[in-house]
């Protein structure tokens, strides 16, 4: 069985003091795909770096909205220049998030269309963090119509799932999925397309309900397959199998023969 962690920070420093032993883990488990995604210009080089020493991990390089302080006009031409130099995998995470006090719309909205154009030039997929913003989020794709990605933690409704979809998106689901009161989560789940969906952790953030607390790691994208197939009722092997492919699929215009 292969499964296919389509978001997990693993680069962070929350796991420094066990980052082999957690690879380890997930090897034994069949997680033999993680896509790793960037926050900030400041963090590319360790995630790279990380990614280059362990065949299960994706690069993927963005300018995060929830950081959008951070970021200058410079680091947009310096994405440019690393997407040159190394082989990301897309482009992420990026997006809109107005869930947060006082969002600066427009310094958001400028990054992300500029990561946009970015991602149209190197012909890469994106990976979307919506928060309160899945129309706006989709107006701008309209605009600037990207070769596809992933929807980070889908959790728009059913009608704006078809319309990612309609626009080459795969949606992510996973922590929020374990849990039992999740109901409008778990209904997308059960009735979207399985070619439309993906599992992820977003570790070591949104921890699933048995590591409620807990740092959140890729091991336990296990907790969110047994729950897809649980809710679809079908084989997780079936699930694994159908999730992961549709993963790779979405950067299967790149050569992985090195990564296998």
């Amino acid at each position: 069985m292969s499964i296919f962690d389509t978001h997990c920070h693993l680069d962070s420093p929350l796991f420094d003091p066990d980052r082999n032993t957690v690879l380890e883990n997930c090897r034994k488990k069949g997680i033999d795909h993680i896509l790793v995604p960037g926050i900030d210009q400041s963090g590319w080089e360790r995630l790279l770096n990380l990614c280059e020493q362990e065949k299960e991990l994706y690069p993927a390089l963005g300018l995060h909205p929830l950081f959008i302080e951070q970021h200058q006009p410079q680091h947009l031409k310096q994405l440019e220049d690393h997407l040159a130099e190394h082989q990301a995998v897309a482009i992420g995470e990026i997006g809109l998030d107005f869930f947060i006090d006082n969002p600066d719309k427009e310094r958001q909205l400028k990054y992300f269309r500029a990561q946009l154009d970015i991602a149209v030039n190197a012909n890469l997929p994106v990976i979307l963090h919506i928060r309160k913003a899945h129309d706006q989020v989709l107006s701008v794709l309209r605009k600037k119509p990207v070769i596809g990605g992933f929807a980070h933690a889908f959790n728009g409704s059913l009608q704006q799932a078809q319309q990612f979809i309609d626009l080459g998106f795969k949606l992510g689901f996973g922590g929020a999925l374990t849990y039992e009161r999740s109901h409008k989560i778990r209904h997308l789940a059960q009735v979207l397309p399985l070619d439309a969906i993906v599992l992820e952790t977003d570790a070591p953030d949104m921890p699933v309900a048995p590591h409620r607390g807990e740092r959140n790691s890729p091991e336990y994208i296990v907790d969110c397959l047994a729950v897809l197939a649980e809710l679809r009722h079908d084989d997780p092997q079936y699930i694994a199998e159908q999730t992961c492919g549709n993963g790779l699929s979405m950067l299967g215009h790149l050569d992985y023969r090195h990564k296998q």
